[in-house]
């Protein structure tokens, strides 16, 4: 009986090195190394050296074959990336072709998916291989830790999600190499527990657990910090208070003294009359007793002070708000009225 772990470990699976993903798909596809990045640089030169050749029949003189020539290869670049005239090439070789899945012409011809043997798939740079071993598929992404096994089912709805993300698909067709997992995956299905993970997740996650203990421990101390800054707002906030305090004390003084004053000023306005008479009286009293003299002198000081109060407390209200100034004048405005 065939150990399943030992079926799956028969399948050659070539994980990502770098950018070459296209070395990588070629070698899972046909399962076994069978090309190398000299290979296919090789095969990226040739196609460059036609292309040059066909520019330069429209004369080596023109605009377009200088432009041409100053250009970087479209076939490959430093990063190890191929185009896929190099994938076809490179498959031609063994006699296999690539038909546009995407096309309408091959949709329109209604084939399973699972009637054929294998794909490949691109998208931007990236490029990895779906295929048939025994009866069963698999995706052999380089990216992956593994080959992930794919359910008939589920291998129809797998293409379509891909075309909806925007991947080029192509249908493989010719005679794939015999290889040991067609024949081990031929006679035993295999059963898959649990599926690959894309390679560096399982750093990723425990890189992402220390950035957020991280985190965490930023957090408490700054916790920390606006603790203790509060603690400084609250104290310089008190003493504002206190201030605000002492001063709004000192102006109910003066708006009450201000207040008395207007109040005084409004009584002799409306008592002028009798003001005369009373001033004789007063002038009559102030010749018979000291008593008179010391009264009013002891009423012209307090009204001195009252002026001095009055003034420095109007100096003071140039810094208050707005709407308290107009309030206050009102109020005066309104007592001056009656």
């Amino acid at each position: 009986m065939f150990d399943r772990k030992l079926n799956m470990d028969s399948i050659f699976h070539e994980k990502q090195e770098g950018s070459l993903c296209a070395q990588h798909c070629l070698n899972n596809l046909l399962q076994g190394e069978y090309f190398t990045p000299v290979d296919l640089s090789s095969i990226a030169h040739q196609l460059d050296e036609e292309e040059r050749m066909r520019m330069a029949e429209g004369g080596m003189a023109s605009e377009e074959y200088r432009t041409f020539l100053q250009q970087p290869s479209g076939n490959m670049d430093d990063s190890g990336f191929f185009s896929i005239q190099v994938i076809s090439n490179a498959l031609r070789v063994w006699g296999l072709e690539l038909i546009l899945f995407n096309s309408r012409e091959y949709q329109s011809l209604m084939i399973n998916p699972i009637n054929e043997k294998a794909f490949i798939c691109n998208y931007k740079e990236h490029w990895f291989t779906i295929r048939k071993l025994g009866q069963q598929w698999f995706n052999l992404n380089s990216l992956l830790t593994g080959p992930e096994l794919i359910s008939d089912t589920y291998l129809a709805l797998f293409l379509a999600q891909l075309q909806l993300e925007g991947y080029s698909i192509f249908v493989i067709r010719g005679n794939l190499p015999e290889c040991e997992a067609e024949q081990i995956l031929g006679i035993m299905r295999v059963h898959q527990q649990q599926r690959p993970k894309l390679i560096g997740e399982d750093e990723a996650q425990t890189s992402a657990g220390r950035s957020a203990a991280q985190s965490q421990a930023d957090m408490t101390f700054a916790v920390e910090d606006e603790v203790v800054d509060e603690d400084e707002e609250l104290k310089k906030a008190l003493a504002l208070s206190r201030q605000d305090i002492d001063v709004e004390d000192e102006e109910a003084d003066l708006r009450r003294a201000i207040q008395l004053s207007m109040q005084g000023a409004v009584m002799s306005n409306k008592s002028s009359e009798s003001e005369m008479g009373n001033m004789k009286l007063a002038s009559q009293a102030a010749g018979s007793s000291t008593g008179g003299q010391r009264a009013g002198q002891n009423e012209a000081l307090t009204a001195e002070e009252l002026r001095k109060r009055r003034q420095a407390y109007f100096d003071r209200s140039n810094k208050l708000s707005p709407t308290f100034l107009s309030n206050l004048t009102r109020n005066h405005q309104v007592v001056q009225d009656q």
